[in-house]
């Protein structure tokens, strides 16, 4: 149902919308939705963190650009580009990595 929401405020006071099972259940949804949200985005900061130290490590500093090109990408494909790192040798496989992923969007 579709109320306007001056005549929801004019039935019912803010204590009792509270109250309702309807309104605690869309809290909870709420909730659980940043919680997840969240997760998800403290996850994809940690490895975009690992796999910045992974690269600095082997390779020392890198290009502003090359940084913003990982900063982009997914939780995902951070996890592939750990993996890839173990094969690298020259930055120039970074590059070369970072442009076909790029490429394939």
């Amino acid at each position: 149902m579709r109320f306007e929401e001056s005549l929801i405020a004019q039935l019912f006071t803010d204590d009792i919308m509270r109250e309702s099972v309807i309104y605690q259940r869309i809290l909870r949804e709420g909730l659980q939705q940043g919680l997840q949200q969240g997760r998800s985005e403290s996850l994809q900061q940690e490895a975009r963190s690992l796999v910045m130290r992974l690269i600095l490590r082997r390779f020392g500093t890198i290009e502003s650009e090359l940084e913003a090109q990982i900063e982009q990408l997914s939780l995902s494909q951070l996890e592939e580009l750990a993996e890839a790192l173990l094969d690298f040798t020259a930055l120039t496989d970074l590059t070369n990595w970072l442009d076909s992923i790029e490429e394939e969007s």
